[in-house]
């Protein structure tokens, strides 16, 4: 018996040699379109490849139910944007932790935590970027602003930066970039939002 979310297929086990026949056959008829594999159970146990294309070497013999498990991609996506909100709040920490090291003359931890905190938020913009390239409905203005803000601001701390004034970099940090960031929570609301109403899920 194969299930796929719980729902009996029109085939069956013994119609395949391998696992790896039962995944091929799943996905060319289109049974996953916009869905993401979650769990795979054998015998209603977990399965999950130790080693590339280890489902061509199992054999079916004594398998009776093979159980796909999948989320949509919209639910997949809802989870993302929970989780982007937290980055927010860690860019925050982040920052307000930055511009205490440069203020305490910490230089070269404050420019190291620096340095992570500008690969947090430029792959926290890239992902925002994917979602809202997928599923955003609107043009947001509130996205657009925040991204001009951003944008603006990491020009004004490279020259901070170049010029090694640590304590104009921490004041940019405090008084700029942390309301800045603050502003993505609303973004990401929003993009939760539009995740939701997207008819994907």
């Amino acid at each position: 018996m194969i299930l796929i979310d719980g729902q009996k297929q029109d085939m069956e086990v013994s119609s395949f040699q391998n696992l790896d026949q039962i995944f091929v056959k799943v996905m060319e008829e289109g049974t996953l379109e916009d869905r993401v594999v979650t769990d795979v159970f054998v015998n209603d146990k977990p399965f999950s490849e130790i080693y590339p294309h280890q489902a061509e070497d199992i054999d079916l013999n004594d398998v009776q139910t093979v159980e796909i498990r999948t989320l949509g991609v919209a639910e997949i996506a809802v989870e993302i944007t929970r989780e982007l909100y937290k980055v927010v709040t860690l860019m925050g920490e982040g920052a307000t932790r930055v511009a205490e090291m440069f203020r305490q003359a910490d230089d070269a931890d404050a420019l190291e935590t620096y340095q992570d905190l500008l690969d947090v938020t430029r792959d926290f913009i890239g992902m925002v970027s994917v979602l809202r390239g997928e599923f955003a409905l609107k043009d947001h203005k509130e996205f657009l602003e925040a991204s001009d803000q951003l944008s603006g601001l990491f020009t004004e701390m490279t020259s901070v930066l170049e010029n090694e004034d640590w304590i104009l970099l921490a004041d940019l940090l405090e008084y700029e970039f942390l309301p800045a960031v603050n502003r993505w929570k609303k973004v990401v609301a929003l993009l939760r939002e539009d995740v939701r109403t997207s008819g994907k899920a």
